[in-house]
């Protein structure tokens, strides 16, 4: 999974990245290139196996990270270093649009106040303007192709007529993906994934709010969460300064930090979380003496998809899974007792994976 982070200049986007990655890269604003990192995805789950089962390693899922140069107003005309750096996240599944909360004399705002909702319109706008420039650019030669009678050009043509119609009034190409929307259809989607069109992808807001407001009480936040859950997105509140000092602290002095403020985990551990219900997303296991390891599979995933996940001849080759729970690893304290208990089910090709099964994939090839 990959995940692209964005916003205005000079708001705590790679103070964020570095809280999530570990980096420590300059926060400079910008810069020639973007960031590009990975970072763990937080499950207690991996340590409650442990608790039950001796192995030489742990491996939590991963998120790949891609920290872009901030969008100024007018960046497709080249203000700022313009919208070039955006390509770097045509190809993410999901953005993660930060966006400053707090008050701060000694953090000057680009634009001189502090005001989400103004900047949140103007990273959009500049997302729409991206995408109307790519749509606009490629409609000559879909409408030639049309001509020869190809229904998939046909379609192609279709698709970015709508897209340059809504882009054109100042709509996301998402407005036009839900259920009743002109591009809901399955095939319609499949060419925009093709396209890869930035006001498409699944994007949750971050609120960097200060470090004495981490649940978002101050009036920049609570005004910036009613605005995105007006227009049906999702925001988590993150204090990007405090979770990079965080990041740098050893697990008890962790510990004892998070209780000092109150808290009951990091806030990182909320982010990871949203961003998993945004992509419709979740973890199951494999266990043993070797490693203990989290994977990312889509909800409705198929058991022979979450063996293809681990390694694609899993997948060619799946005969069956031995599948139990972490509860039932609690309640029964080893695998041998799982299976004594008649908890071990095998599960044919048919099988929904579940968020939280241990999995033994079986398989021939």
């Amino acid at each position: 999974m990959e995940t692209g982070i964005i916003g205005i200049p000079y708001i705590g986007k790679t103070t964020l990245f570095n809280a999530l990655t570990a980096l420590g890269v300059a926060s400079d604003g910008g810069g020639g290139r973007p960031n590009v990192g990975v970072a763990q995805v937080p499950d207690a789950r991996l340590a409650t196996i442990n608790q039950y089962m001796e192995t030489k390693k742990i491996m939590p899922a991963t998120i790949q990270l891609v920290d872009v140069a901030g969008l100024v107003a007018g960046a497709s005309k080249g203000e700022g270093l313009g919208n070039k750096f955006l390509s770097h996240v045509r190809n993410v599944d999901a953005l993660l649009h930060v966006v400053r909360c707090f008050d701060d004399p000694d953090v000057p705002h680009v634009a001189g106040s502090v005001d989400p909702v103004r900047d949140i319109e103007q990273v959009e706008t500049e997302l729409m303007l991206a995408d109307l420039e790519q749509v606009e650019a490629m409609a000559d030669k879909a409408r030639r192709q049309a001509r020869t009678g190809d229904r998939e050009a046909k379609l192609r043509v279709e698709v970015i007529d709508a897209c340059i119609a809504a882009l054109g009034v100042g709509n996301t190409i998402a407005s036009l993906l839900g259920e009743g929307g002109a591009l809901h259809s399955q095939e319609s989607q499949n060419v925009i994934r093709n396209i890869a069109l930035l006001t498409a992808k699944p994007m949750l807001y971050v609120a960097n709010v200060g470090e004495d407001d981490h649940e978002g009480h101050s009036e920049h936040a609570r005004h910036m969460a009613q605005y995105v859950r007006d227009r049906g997105g999702a925001v988590v509140c993150i204090c990007a300064k405090l979770a990079a000092e965080l990041v740098e602290l050893d697990e008890a002095d962790r510990t004892e930090m998070l209780e000092g403020l109150g808290l009951t985990e990091p806030a990182l551990n909320v982010l990871a979380r949203a961003t998993y219900q945004l992509l419709g997303l979740h973890s199951f296991f494999t266990a043993g003496p070797k490693e203990i390891r989290a994977w990312t599979v889509p909800s409705g995933a198929h058991a022979p998809d979450a063996a293809g996940v681990i390694h694609s001849d899993l997948q060619r080759g799946f005969i069956r899974a031995e599948v139990y729970t972490v509860a039932d690893l609690e309640q029964h304290h080893s695998e041998a007792a799982i299976r004594a208990a008649g908890k071990l089910r095998t599960e044919g090709k048919g099988y929904v994976i579940q968020d939280g099964d241990v999995c033994h994939i079986l398989f021939n090839v």
